[in-house]
């Protein structure tokens, strides 16, 4: 196996970006990086299709890189999807940059291609120097710390195997393989900021102070631990204040941590919901005075509302998803948790006694079927698989003996609004696999 291909195989398992058992779909651009990470994948024994998408921004180039595309993913024997785009059409109706507007079009389309044909993540190929120029971007925009942190190897479906490697590492590793790829010609004009980074800035940095970039990346990699560490502390500690969905004792909040640190405190919580940080120090001045009935608007048909310490957050729609997240069983479930989703024909079924693991005969996902996760609700009743009848929901998790805080933390997995799986503590009997099965899906959950 060549280095590369090792560092890969190496960096995909480490994070677990993907698994070799589902299908894959690989942007295509033609350039050196997407052709690398194409043939990377191919060799390390992925199920890979290709997806290229023709702008029809630079004429025969356009035509060129298409027709490269296609002939690269001939050669690594995987199929190819090409799409043509408008996109003066999408800027006219949008009012997007092009770059924006490039970036809708194609997501939107990889999006309906990963629920069509069930592929697990669309693999982009994003190296270093693309995340370091993406925390020069968002430094000179005065970003926060989450800007800071550059690209993640995993964002939802989107995997980034090749983005602690270097495009000089790339460009080795095509030599070596005799692979080609094309060149945009307009990578060369520094007229977008990009380029110009690329092209005259880090190079420049480099030359002047050798190992900048090494440190960058290592900067980079301490801003997303201590991001990761800082989102899960503000969790654990909003779960303390959380009364119930969209309600938040921010009076018991200040009073633990006094007015400073409790402001900084309260807008990690609450600026998911839409409150910016002029309307936090506002609420807990507010508190303070012991004012109450105040309003504090967050967008259409959105607001806040403080009555007496306690803060709600009244919305006719859940704009932001902080309870009810809509999802589909046609991929794996990323949030609010994680959730592999596999297909598999009848005569492989071999039921495994793990709460954390649940059985769905395939008919659950046809038809007029709308899936979601949510937090348990007063009242909540489940079809144990199993058993005759119904329980409630808040019974189950009392016989599991969870503690107040980790049943806060439980979701229930619902279709058309009936609770299939208390996820990870007990499936329902609802599309269970039966004799009239043909396929079934099996949901794990980390």
């Amino acid at each position: 196996m060549h280095p590369f291909e090792e560092h890969i195989k190496n960096t995909i398992e480490s994070r677990g970006l993907l698994r070799l058992s589902s299908p894959v779909l690989v942007a295509l651009s033609g350039g050196a990086d997407s052709v690398a990470l194409l043939s990377v994948l191919v060799s390390l024994g992925y199920d890979c299709v290709a997806a290229h998408c023709n702008f029809h921004l630079r004429g025969s180039e356009s035509v060129r890189d298409m027709r490269h595309a296609q002939e690269v993913s001939r050669r690594l024997g995987v199929n190819i999807y090409v799409r043509d785009f408008n996109v003066k059409e999408r800027m006219a109706h949008t009012g997007e940059s092009v770059e924006m507007a490039c970036r809708s079009l194609r997501y939107a389309w990889f999006d309906d291609l990963l629920d069509r044909d069930r592929f697990q993540a669309i693999a982009v190929a994003h190296h270093r120097e693309d995340n370091i120029e993406t925390f020069f971007i968002n430094l000179f925009r005065s970003a926060g710390l989450p800007g800071l942190t550059g690209m993640d190897f995993r964002r939802r479906y989107v995997v980034r195997p090749m983005l602690d490697v270097s495009r000089r590492d790339i460009e080795n590793y095509l030599a070596d393989k005799g692979l080609e790829y094309v060149i945009d010609s307009t990578n060369a004009q520094n007229v977008f900021l990009r380029n110009r980074l690329r092209n005259v800035f880090l190079p420049d940095l480099e030359e002047n102070f050798p190992g900048a970039l090494n440190a960058v990346e290592s900067v980079m990699s301490h801003l997303r631990d201590a991001n990761r560490l800082l989102d899960y502390l503000v969790e654990k500690d909003t779960a303390l204040y959380r009364r119930e969905s969209g309600k938040y004792d921010v009076k018991a909040l200040l009073d633990d941590h006094g007015a400073e640190q409790g402001i900084r405190l309260m807008y990690a919580m609450l600026k998911n919901v839409g409150l910016n940080a002029s309307q936090v120090s506002d609420i807990a001045r507010a508190v303070s005075d012991g004012a109450t009935g105040l309003r504090f608007p967050i967008g259409n048909d959105t607001f806040a509302e403080l009555d007496r310490g306690v803060l709600s957050v009244h919305t006719s729609f859940d704009v932001h998803n902080n309870d009810i997240h809509t999802v589909t069983l046609k991929r794996d479930v990323l949030t609010p948790v994680h959730i592999a989703v596999t297909y598999h024909d009848v005569a492989e079924f071999c039921p495994e006694r793990d709460n954390t693991v649940m059985y769905l005969d395939v008919r659950a996902i046809e038809g007029d079927a709308t899936f979601a996760i949510r937090h348990p609700r007063r009242g909540d009743r489940i079809r144990p698989y199993g058993m005759n009848g119904s329980r409630l929901v808040s019974d189950i998790l009392k016989d599991a003996k969870l503690s107040a805080a980790d049943k806060r933390r439980v979701w229930v997995l619902t279709r058309n609004d009936i609770i299939l799986w208390i996820i990870g503590i007990r499936a329902a009997a609802h599309f269970s696999v039966g004799p009239k099965t043909r396929r079934y899906l099996r949901l794990k959950a980390d």
